[in-house]
């Protein structure tokens, strides 16, 4: 699908594939009721899980939210566009769907050229990631094909993305901003750029963002995970950010019943890998 036949399904509100850094995205208007219900139909995806919306400048953001404080200030400017979700108070003109009927708002700046382009044309979207739920994410066009073909339009060749893994969303709707979900963006050059303490979010507490509360990134091959090398029985992978999804999926298409992951020391320092691959390996 073409760029401008794609702005062009999504202005009628037909959700389609749009490809950014992190993974592919299945977008609509996130003023589009009745296209944003259509995604969460297409994908399987529970009601109770909060969407992103992704904005292309920072005009865009005030639409969202007039909750732009000093420290939104501080990280948008260090890290948009890039793969950072911030979680603000909404505006109550957009659809409680997006937020899971909570007050609240997750806002990012994507860093693709296609994705800057069609965000420009008809305006924030909300696009969460163009698989079934549950599923790996996808990381190519083909990959949303494997699961969504004959659901939806369609969607725009971006390439393989650069990151390959989902955006880090960080809530900064408490006094201690808090991370909701870890990415590329870590603890530590969000304290770097605040000055002051980033905490984790502690389990059972509000779903403010994708990724806290449902099974994710899971293959059909049972994935497990060893952390001893010698316990490794058969052919495995030590996974990286980019290629993991990739890796799961292609693990799929040969059929195999499991999926043998070392985590060595590297793997295990990495907190938004290591995130993903216990999603991936839960039951």
């Amino acid at each position: 699908m073409e760029l401008l036949e794609a702005i062009e399904w999504l202005k009628k509100g037909e959700p389609v594939a749009m490809p950014t850094e992190t993974v592919y995205g299945l977008a609509a208007s996130v003023f589009d009721e009745s296209a944003i219900k259509k995604i969460f139909e297409i994908k399987g995806r529970p009601l109770d899980n909060p969407l992103i919306a992704h904005v292309a400048n920072w005009e865009q953001v005030g639409l969202l939210t007039g909750d732009v404080s000093t420290d939104f200030q501080r990280l948008g400017e260090a890290f948009w566009p890039g793969p950072l979700t911030l979680v603000v108070k909404r505006r109550p003109e957009i659809p409680a769907i997006v937020s899971a009927g909570h007050p609240t708002i997750a806002i990012r700046m994507p860093k693709h050229p296609v994705a800057l382009q069609m965000i420009e044309a008809v305006g924030p979207l909300v696009a969460p990631s163009a698989n079934l739920s549950g599923r790996p994410s996808p990381t190519s066009l083909s990959d949303v094909l494997d699961d969504l073909e004959g659901r939806f339009k369609g969607g725009v060749d971006g390439g393989n993305c650069d990151i390959g893994i989902e955006s880090t969303v960080l809530s900064l709707i408490s006094d201690v901003p808090t991370i909701l979900r870890p990415g590329a963006i870590t603890k530590e050059m969000l304290e770097e750029v605040l000055g002051k303490r980033v905490i984790e979010a502690a389990e059972g507490g509000p779903v403010l963002s994708p990724g806290m509360k449902y099974r994710h990134y899971a293959p059909n091959a049972n994935v497990k995970l060893l952390y001893i090398q010698s316990e490794l029985k058969g052919p495995y992978l030590i996974p990286n950010a980019k290629t993991l999804y990739a890796e799961l999926r292609d693990a799929d298409r040969k059929g195999m019943a499991e999926i043998q992951i070392y985590c060595d020391e590297a793997v295990q320092k990495d907190a938004a890998l290591m995130n993903r691959l216990l999603k991936a390996a839960s039951k």
